[in-house]
């Protein structure tokens, strides 16, 4: 048996997050895909400013040592500082 040939299985699944709202961000396109997650374009309703906004993916955030990585990563993110 021969595996699927990726050129015939037709369009790419719809993102699950794209216009959704989480808390007071609206995503509104992917960015990227890394090993980790995925980085979204969001509004931020509240300061009407447009971020970069990563999240986990579903299978991932079940899950408590990964929760915890992108936790650290995300205060190591937090204190850079753009000059």
């Amino acid at each position: 048996m021969s595996s699927p040939d990726p050129s015939q299985s037709g369009p790419a699944p719809a993102d699950p997050f794209l216009g959704r709202q989480l808390g007071k961000f609206r995503l509104e396109r992917k960015l990227g895909q890394g090993g980790m997650g995925a980085v979204y374009l969001a509004l931020d309703t509240r300061l009407e400013r447009r971020v970069a906004l990563k999240l986990l993916p579903p299978e991932l955030a079940a899950q408590p040592e990964w929760v915890a990585r992108f936790q650290r990563e995300a205060r190591k993110a937090a204190r850079l500082e753009h000059k």
